[in-house]
């Protein structure tokens, strides 16, 4: 993103399986329902923080897991960020047919873009879309 970046939305939940709902009915506050990439956004803030919680030292004991909503420029950006996985990154996983290992895969299929920076022992996983068009 270029340019200042202007927070849409914050928010910070526990490291719990229920928090994945929050997080979606949260970012469904932020635009209006009929946006071209509500359901996107939504369904990789679900992703994500799910992801957190279930890979991530979030969803241990006093885990939390911050979600966060950026505008600039013509993109939105997404922000997760976990309490940490010990070094480990999010990473895209080869296709096994299993039942898990297809969240960053979604990801990547949804957002125009996406990454992580380390920030001290957490994650922030991004992923951008752009305003117009979705993509």
């Amino acid at each position: 993103m270029k340019g200042e970046a202007v927070v849409l939305g914050e928010i910070t939940l526990p490291g719990v399986r229920r928090s994945v709902a929050h997080a979606r009915a949260f970012l469904r506050e932020l635009l209006p329902y009929d946006h071209p990439v509500l359901d996107d956004l939504v369904t990789v803030g679900s992703e994500t923080v799910c992801n957190a919680v279930t890979h991530t030292a979030s969803g241990q004991a006093g885990g939390r897991v911050t979600v966060v909503l950026l505008a600039c420029g013509g993109v939105y950006r997404l922000e997760v960020t976990d309490d940490g996985a010990g070094g480990a990154r999010p990473c895209l996983k080869t296709e096994n047919g299993g039942e898990s290992g297809r969240g960053m895969r979604i990801v990547e299929a949804l957002a125009r873009c996406w990454g992580y920076r380390v920030d001290g022992t957490r994650t922030v996983v991004w992923a951008e879309f752009s305003v117009a068009i979705g993509r």
